[in-house]
């Protein structure tokens, strides 16, 4: 068979359940639900770890997090991983590119594309002013240095008066085709006119929102302005301690405590949300006009998710569903994807499936390194989905581990030790801790044991192969990573 183009369409800290094909009540995506209806929506998709660095090391290397190294989330770490997704592709004879979010270091590293048109967001750690001349994100990010050679020196994406993980919401205040999610999708198209005819095309289009700041137009603003919205979800376990002392401040993980700014960031996300699918239905039609949508693979993800003030919990790198749940999209004909269209799948998958997705697909042998799963291969019967996944993220007195599994959850802090478990099946919004439940005590003992087969021989010593240790020092990139760069 004919290798086909392949577009990743990437975005950044959208909810599992955000979409209309997903049944969610309030949020309107009529472009990405007609990609699910040309495919397969994985219904139970995850991110391992949940923030920015670390979820895109899964994608662009295939490695679970133990192999990667990144087990929570650190600025100016080399990424000098040998084998990655755009290589292998670029190898299988693929014209490679990616626009818009890598968030790698150095920031120009093209982590084998062979160009990238980059826009990271707002970065701080590439703003201060010790950062390198080449490391500014004014020089080294290709839409900041754009926009302002379209607005002026001074134009910024801070113009709006808010910050990069804040939970304030305003419409953006310049014309629509300035805004990064437009310049994605502009940049995408005029890839498709300048791209090599002569080679298969594989196209990473990896934008920004709804990460923070929710700035979408206007136009997005009014439409959920006068709805009535759902409100967020909100445990009988949780305590709103943190809130009273944090809901006052803009970006505080806890989203804000007056219930008419926690509105205004609803209709600010979901405003993000159908802004980026219009643009993308802008894609969509050029590549329609291309010719080439119908015999394309595309395949539509998240890094991972967005609280958004479930359980007065705002942000992401915790282990509840809005963090972690991210949606999965496989869209094309039967030939490309392995199953008809308009189909779902309660398979466990994981960012790390992406790469081996993509290279089956193209036909390239999949590496030894990469330990995901072919998406494509779990569709066809060919492999057999995980039956769990285990997942972390470095957080400090937050810092956590859980096992996921198609019905349900195990929660473990590590600093704390306190224990949550949660049936997903019946409970999706996750607002009973069952874990002191004795209907459910075998299970979380199963799942606890599997949480400890997956900690086994861990640096950090969280456990001696028999039980969960509580309070060892938890670590947001593993020694060997770290003293690669120490030796380079």
């Amino acid at each position: 068979m004919k290798q086909p183009n392949i577009i990743l369409i990437m975005t950044d800290q959208l909810r599992g359940d955000c979409l209309g094909a997903s049944g969610h009540p309030d949020v309107k995506t009529p472009y990405l639900d007609t990609l699910a209806a040309r495919g397969t929506v994985f219904d139970n998709a995850y991110s391992s770890c949940p923030s920015c660095i670390p979820a895109r090391a899964a994608i662009h290397t295939g490695m679970s997090q133990e192999h990667h190294g990144r087990v929570g989330y650190e600025d100016m770490l080399d990424w000098d991983y040998p084998v990655t997704m755009a290589g292998e592709l670029a190898a299988a004879g693929y014209h490679t590119q990616c626009i818009g979010k890598m968030h790698v270091h150095p920031l120009r590293s093209l982590m084998g594309f062979h160009n990238v048109r980059l826009h990271d967001g707002y970065l701080h750690s590439y703003r201060y002013p010790d950062t390198p001349y080449y490391e500014s994100q004014k020089i080294a990010d290709d839409y900041f240095y754009w926009l302002k050679n379209e607005l002026g020196i001074e134009a910024d994406v801070t113009d709006t008066g808010m910050e990069c993980n804040s939970w304030v919401a305003r419409p953006w205040i310049y014309e629509e085709k300035y805004h990064p999610t437009n310049w994605v999708t502009s940049e995408c198209i005029d890839f498709l006119r300048r791209r090599d005819t002569t080679k298969p095309f594989f196209l990473m289009a990896s934008y920004l929102r709804p990460h923070p700041p929710f700035d979408a137009p206007e136009y997005y603003f009014d439409l959920y302005k006068d709805r009535k919205l759902t409100p967020p979800a909100l445990g009988d376990w949780v305590d709103d301690g943190a809130l009273k002392q944090s809901g006052r401040i803009f970006d505080s993980s806890t989203g804000p405590i007056d219930p008419e700014l926690m509105r205004q960031a609803q209709i600010g996300y979901y405003a993000c949300i159908t802004h980026l699918d219009h643009q993308i239905g802008r894609l969509i039609q050029a590549l329609v006009e291309h010719r080439v949508y119908e015999d394309s693979l595309i395949l539509f993800t998240s890094d991972h998710g967005e609280e958004l003030c479930d359980h007065h919990l705002f942000r992401k790198s915790r282990p509840y569903q809005g963090s972690i749940h991210v949606p999965m999209i496989l869209s094309g004909k039967e030939e490309l994807t392995g199953s008809a269209r308009n189909t779902r799948s309660s398979a466990v998958v994981e960012l790390r499936d992406i790469m081996p997705t993509l290279l089956d697909a193209a036909g390239r042998q999949i590496p030894g390194s990469v330990d995901g799963r072919s998406m494509i291969r779990i569709l066809k019967g060919e492999e057999k989905p995980r039956r769990w996944l285990h997942g972390e993220h470095e957080a400090g007195i937050n810092s956590n581990q859980f096992i996921v599994t198609a019905e349900d959850k195990y929660i473990w802090y590590s600093q704390t030790g306190r224990e949550q478990y949660f049936n997903l099946k019946e409970d999706p919004r996750e607002l009973h801790n069952l874990i002191g439940e004795e209907t459910y005590k075998e299970r979380i003992g199963w799942l606890r044991t599997k949480l400890i087969e997956s900690l086994d021989g861990r640096e950090e010593g969280y456990t001696d192969g028999q039980k969960l240790i509580t309070g060892r020092r938890p670590l947001n990139v593993l020694s060997f990573l770290r003293n690669r760069r120490n030796e380079v």
